[in-house]
């Protein structure tokens, strides 16, 4: 039996631990092709002693020219191989787990990375929302940790982030339409269609999954109004892919 990929992820108080968008998409991806591996739970504040330990890729770079290591990451034993970002890390085990269903199609990395490029601008409205709400559900450590990163890159509170009043039904408003342009994206592959591809799920359905399974934990209140948008698509998305969400 091949060794198990050490999956790195961040805990938080929820009853899963399972919370963040970017380490969902990992965790849909290891479910979806069927391999085994092992979660640990590491805090905020260990995630850059550890990825410069085990030789991890930095993410992207801090302000300041500094690198920036950030999660989800993953340590796969048969190979040796560190591989940090979601995207990243669904290209290696494509690659190197060939005979498991595939993340992307042959022929579509491109296009999956076009497709996030298109997508994380229609997101932008979502994180006024949900970074205050995911730092209340971390653990003291972390929570810390968020908040001061956080505000140095907001230049403001997490309270005065989090929108209120006209400023929340009009950013609600806003993520809403954007949400629309990529149920449109999924109607284009055909009337009745599921996925981005058609009846098939592939890296960009679980691209959208992690940030709609990351409102439904952490936004419960907003969730409850997004699950009727666009037909129920959102709901529909999350109980199709609902064999993948298992923590391990």
């Amino acid at each position: 039996m091949a060794p198990q990929i050490v999956f790195y992820d961040i805990p938080s108080t929820l009853p899963s631990k399972a919370w963040s968008p970017n380490t969902w998409k990992t965790r849909y991806a290891l479910n979806f092709k069927g391999l085994a591996y092992k979660t640990i739970w590491l805090e905020y504040p260990d995630i850059e002693p550890l990825s410069r330990e085990l030789g991890a890729a930095p993410t992207r770079n801090k302000p300041d020219g500094r690198p920036h290591y950030t999660l989800p990451m993953i340590h796969d034993p048969s190979t040796g191989a560190v591989v940090s970002d979601s995207t990243k890390i669904a290209e290696y085990l494509d690659a190197t787990y060939p005979d498991t269903p595939r993340l992307m199609p042959a022929g579509t990395v491109g296009l999956h990375h076009s497709f996030e490029d298109a997508g994380y601008p229609l997101l932008a409205p979502l994180y006024p929302f949900g970074l205050p709400a995911s730092n209340a559900r971390l653990n003291p450590v972390s929570e810390a940790y968020f908040r001061s990163t956080r505000e140095e890159t907001w230049a403001k509170t997490l309270e005065d982030l989090t929108p209120k009043g006209e400023e929340d039904i009009a950013q609600w408003a806003k993520l809403k339409e954007g949400f629309g342009k990529m149920n449109e994206w999924i109607h284009a592959s055909g009337e009745g269609s599921a996925y981005i591809m058609g009846d098939a799920p592939c890296y960009a359905d679980i691209f959208i999954a992690g940030f709609v399974i990351w409102i439904k934990l952490v936004l419960p209140d907003k969730w409850e109004d997004m699950k009727l948008w666009h037909g129920g698509r959102w709901a529909t998305l999350l109980r199709n892919l609902e064999k993948y969400e298992a923590v391990v």
